[in-house]
């Protein structure tokens, strides 16, 4: 059943259409995924608008922001926080770190040691970090757009399965298309852009989008088309990690969110299919090496081979 868009969603939209020339499709995701309660981790070659597109989405959301540049001697503590002495007080003060903000962006995560990266697991899961015996809670909205370049390049670690279990996308923007290009060559850098953009949302319309966004009706015929789904990658002899089930909590989210940003009070097939590849591609462990096209091209092949519901 359709149903009006958000007039703040479609303005949104247009704004981030307006500064990430020729991806709509990357854009809806990115926004998706915010609306859905997860993560976002966006893969590609450098100078392709990855850490343009995570400072947009801040700006046209009404988030503070802060952004993290992930280099192999950045430690846990200079993300989360630390404790300092206080020589008048006799005791330890807290000074929260760059984690403390609405989103954040972790630029380059990969290039960052293991060790730093699990600096991220508690606060994106349980949206929370503990410091010594205290547990500190994060803002509502809390976001992690994180950027990566392709594990083949110099100076990067691959991210653990845990830690790319806890981002409910991943997403590539790709090179622009001839048209797009040659705007950007003639128009400059899109950043300048971001300065005189006004937000078409806050925080709290934030809030109230997420929760509207998980009010979706899916229908049991759709959670049957989820499981089964799932249950395809488990069955695979080439796959040696399948889905868990809360990749499967993670697809219905996303699919619900996906519906709500089409105008429709119900998911229907083409919201899973539209967001399958995005949630299941980094969650897939498949035996061999394949290439990033080989892996889509797989992805797509589970998802045509399991029936629709009617």
């Amino acid at each position: 059943m359709k149903t009006s868009t958000n007039p703040a969603l479609i303005a949104a939209l247009a704004a981030l259409d307006r500064v990430i020339l020729g991806k709509p499709e990357a854009v809806r995701l990115a926004l998706t995924c915010l609306l859905a309660r997860g993560h976002l981790l966006i893969e590609d070659v450098p100078g392709v608008g990855k850490t343009t597109l995570a400072h947009a989405l801040a700006q046209v959301l009404g988030l503070a922001w802060q952004r993290v540049q992930f280099t192999s001697d950045l430690l846990p503590a200079d993300i989360i926080g630390v404790s300092v002495f206080d020589a008048n007080s006799g005791a330890f003060s807290f000074k929260k770190g760059p984690m403390f903000t609405q989103l954040l962006l972790a630029d380059e995560v990969n290039r960052a040691s293991p060790k730093t990266q699990s600096a991220l697991l508690e606060a994106m899961e349980e949206r929370q970090v503990s410091v010594d015996v205290t547990t500190y809670r994060l803002p509502d909205p809390f976001f992690v757009v994180a950027t990566q370049n392709p594990f083949e390049q110099l100076g990067t670690f691959r991210l653990p399965e845990s830690q790319l279990d806890r981002f409910l996308m991943r997403i590539s923007l790709g090179y622009p298309d001839a048209a797009n290009e040659r705007a950007l060559l003639g128009e400059g850098d899109r950043r300048d852009l971001l300065a005189g953009m006004q937000p078409a949302l806050s925080p709290d319309g934030v809030r109230e989008l997420q929760a509207a966004a998980q009010a979706v009706h899916v229908a049991p015929a759709l959670l049957a088309y989820v499981q089964t789904l799932i249950a395809s990658t488990r069955q695979r002899t080439d796959v040696l990690l399948g889905l868990s089930p809360r990749a499967g909590q993670g697809l219905v989210r996303a699919a619900r969110a996906w519906a709500m940003l089409a105008g429709r009070e119900m998911v229907i097939p083409e919201d899973v299919q539209a967001v399958f590849a995005p949630v299941a591609g980094h969650r897939l462990e498949r035996a061999g090496v394949a290439t990033a096209a080989d892996h889509a091209a797989f992805i797509a092949e589970l998802s045509r081979g399991v029936p629709v519901p009617v």
